[in-house]
């Protein structure tokens, strides 16, 4: 899958040492592509003669130009993430950050000239729906209050390579995840999302396990194994800057998650308490993935059971190995 077009090209993974971007470069190193990453301030985990390093802060034209100079293919995935709880000096920080750095490539892809771009739309810039919202429906309201300025610079993202796709030879597939967990990413409680906290907290033995927001707030979680998949068929058979979700297609309770990480982390006897008066995120997120079924045949492979119970070893074997580096 994927071989033949990715065969012979140079594929450039931004933020390639993160959490997205580093489970893209592994599904690229199981297809034997050729593979440049950008390192700013996190290391790059793997070792491999396929991959070329290169040393940049992507908010410089001069070091976006550097890193995209040869590759016939960009994957996006460096930026600036957080936690729904986080404060609006942070999320000003991160938007600025994304703006600059995620601007400053699409003009360097183009100056240079880059077959295809891929860029991450979020489904915080859709508007709040109780159903499976669908990506034609992105414009029907404004973002989620909670999400307002976040919500608004993804969309902005979205048109400023719309316009980079209509002016250019450059083809540009944009890809709208739902809540994404897994391996390698932020335990940090103090801003991570929603899975990777509750993993932290009952790997720590919590009891009372106290939980902000209603029990039956409901989300669609995608494997970031599934996200970096549906990734690489994006940019091969749908550059037409034309959002696709890019989810699990089935929503999950709160309550339902929580129940699986204690078990999964030996906690199950704890005592779950939700705090409705905590700051939390939007109550219900549903995405409808029959764009990505028809368009790129994509299933999700892993299911939230699987997926969480194999996060949360991880987490508890590299916390014990590195004596809580990720912590």
């Amino acid at each position: 899958m994927h071989t033949d077009f990715f065969k012979g090209k140079k594929t450039l993974v931004t933020g390639g040492s993160g959490f997205v971007g580093s489970h893209i470069v592994e599904a690229l190193l199981k297809i034997d592509a050729s593979i440049r990453v950008t390192v700013h301030r996190s290391p790059l985990e793997y070792k491999n003669s396929n991959i070329e390093t290169i040393k940049a802060d992507l908010c410089r034209l001069e070091d976006s130009v550097k890193a995209v100079k040869g590759v016939d293919y960009v994957f996006h995935a460096a930026g600036s993430v957080g936690a729904a709880a986080i404060t609006a000096d942070k999320t000003m920080d991160m938007i600025t950050t994304n703006l600059t750095l995620t601007a400053l490539m699409l003009q360097a892809a183009w100056s240079v000239g880059v077959k295809r771009f891929l860029l991450f739309g979020s489904s915080t810039a859709y508007p709040e729906a109780d159903y499976p919202i669908k990506e034609k429906e992105m414009w029907n309201a404004p973002p989620y209050s909670g999400y307002f300025g976040y919500g608004w610079m993804r969309r902005y993202l979205e048109r400023l390579a719309e316009f980079v796709h209509k002016q250019s030879d450059m083809k540009v597939a944009i890809v709208r995840p739902t809540a994404i967990y897994g391996r390698r990413d932020n335990f940090n409680p103090m801003n991570s999302h929603v899975i990777p906290g509750l993993i932290y907290r009952a790997a720590a033995k919590e009891n009372p396990f106290i939980v902000w927001g209603e029990k039956n707030f409901i989300r669609d979680f995608l494997h970031v194994t599934d996200l970096a998949s549906g990734c690489l068929s994006i940019i091969e058979n749908h550059a037409e800057c034309d959002p696709v979700n890019i989810g699990y297609g089935r929503a999950i309770s709160i309550k339902e998650v929580v129940d699986i990480v204690l078990e999964a982390a030996g906690n199950k006897n704890a005592e779950v308490i939700f705090d409705t008066t905590k700051p939390t995120a939007i109550p219900i997120r549903m995405v409808d993935t029959s764009k990505a079924k028809k368009l790129l045949n994509f299933e999700p492979k892993i299911s939230i059971a699987a997926g969480i119970r194999d996060t949360c070893a991880w987490y508890i074997n590299t916390r014990k190995d590195k004596q809580g580096s990720h912590e």
